[in-house]
């Protein structure tokens, strides 16, 4: 789950341009979900260094999770 929201956020940073890729998920994208879309829309709202804490710490629980398996 947790790399499911990574990947989400990731989507997102594409598509406002904080990253470079020209295959960026739209928020209109039908591949979203309605949840994903809120997801998306609230983590937008944060401010970049939010944004950036955010990152970090699911990146962080992310590796603890695949250090468990």
């Amino acid at each position: 789950m947790n790399s499911e929201i990574i990947a989400r956020l990731e989507q997102s940073l594409l598509q406002e341009g904080a990253l470079d890729d020209d295959s960026a998920m739209r928020l209109d994208s039908p591949e979203l979900s309605l949840h994903e879309r809120e997801l998306l829309q609230r983590f937008r709202q944060l401010a970049h260094r939010q944004q950036n804490a955010l990152i970090a710490l699911i990146a962080q629980d992310a590796e603890a999770a695949k250090e468990e398996d």
